[in-house]
This record gives C-alpha cells, sequence and structure tokens, in this order.
C-alpha cells in the first residue's frame, strides 16, 4: 500500500512534469508561428520544439497512468481477497465449529463486526480520485494541445491554398511570358 502512495505522488510530479514540457513546446511552436506570420526574425528555436517531443511526453503521462490504474487494480484485488477471507472460517473458527457450530458462527460474525474496511474503503476511493484528478487534468491539457493544433493547422491550411495559388498565377504568368518570347 506505501509503495502504491510512493508510486501516486511519483507518477503525479512526472505527469505535472510532462504536462508543462507539452505546454512549453506548445507555446514555443505558436511564437514562432506568430512571427511568421508578422514577418519577424524567428528566433526561437523550433527544432528543439518538434511534435516528436509532444508525443514522447503524452506517452510518458499515459505510461504512468496506466501504471497507476495497474497499481489500483492490484490494491483492490488485494482489499477484494481480504474481504472474501473475511466471509470464510479461520482455522480456529473452523476448530470450534467442530465442537460447537453456534460458538464458531458467534465468533466469526463478531470478527466482521470489528473488521476495520472502512479505512480501506476510504484509501480505496482517495486513491480513485488522485487517478482520476490525474485522468481529468490530462484531458483538459489534450483538449487544449487539440484546440491550438487545429488553429495551427487551419493557419497552415490557409497558407498553403495561398502559396499554390500564387504558384498558379506564376506558372499562367510564366507560359504566357514563354507564348510571347517564343513569337
Amino acid at each position: 500500500m506505501a509503495n502504491f502512495e510512493t508510486q501516486i505522488k511519483d507518477s503525479q510530479a512526472q505527469v505535472a512534469e510532462a504536462q508543462s514540457k507539452i505546454s512549453e513546446l506548445t507555446s514555443r511552436i505558436e511564437v514562432a508561428r506568430q512571427k511568421m506570420a508578422e514577418g519577424t526574425d524567428i528566433s526561437v528555436d523550433i527544432e528543439n520544439a518538434s511534435l516528436e517531443d509532444v508525443h514522447a511526453h503524452t506517452e510518458l503521462m499515459n505510461a504512468n497512468i496506466a501504471e497507476l490504474i495497474m497499481g489500483l487494480d492490484d490494491v483492490t484485488s488485494a482489499f477484494s481477497k481480504d474481504f472474501d477471507e473475511m466471509r470464510s472460517k479461520t482455522g480456529m473458527e473452523s476448530l470450534i465449529g467442530f465442537f460447537s457450530k453456534a460458538k464458531a458462527d458467534s465468533m466469526r460474525q463478531e470478527r466482521m463486526r470489528t473488521a476495520s474496511i472502512d479505512d480501506k474503503l476510504q484509501d480505496l476511493i482517495s486513491k480513485s480520485d488522485v487517478i482520476m484528478q490525474l485522468l481529468e487534468g490530462q484531458l483538459a491539457v489534450l483538449n487544449e494541445q487539440k484546440v491550438s493544433v487545429e488553429k495551427n493547422l487551419g493557419g497552415t491550411l490557409e497558407e498553403r491554398a495561398a502559396t499554390v495559388g500564387e504558384l498558379e498565377a506564376l506558372r499562367v504568368a510564366d507560359r504566357h511570358l514563354a507564348t510571347r518570347c517564343a513569337v
């Protein structure tokens, strides 16, 4: 259980770091794109702000979250095993049940009544909540990146269409000049 809590804290830190790096890379790309649109000097290091970096950080976040979910599954399985063990009779209860079934049942009921499952359930719920918050944070980052990418893609497509139009106009002008020179 303590190992899983350490894993949760480590994953939270790694996810936060990866999210900040993704935001930084996206910001650098957007600044460079804005400077290009304004026609100013692009002194931003776009080479280091590549999509591969964004994908690598996204994969790191996904791996950390998947690891947490598997850890939560292990904790849930252990809790389920403990719960199943509570339903069955202990060795002592079985031995006493050989002599007195009523006494063995009474001992088992008392053991189940005094069992502290509330703490385990609260712990399990709190760990699930932490993972849910990480997933919601990841979703927010991905949605933010999606909006940014859609905006950049729209701008790129507009620039492409304008460039293709200019090239077509130049091609027509070139053919026109070529036919004039040939005459």
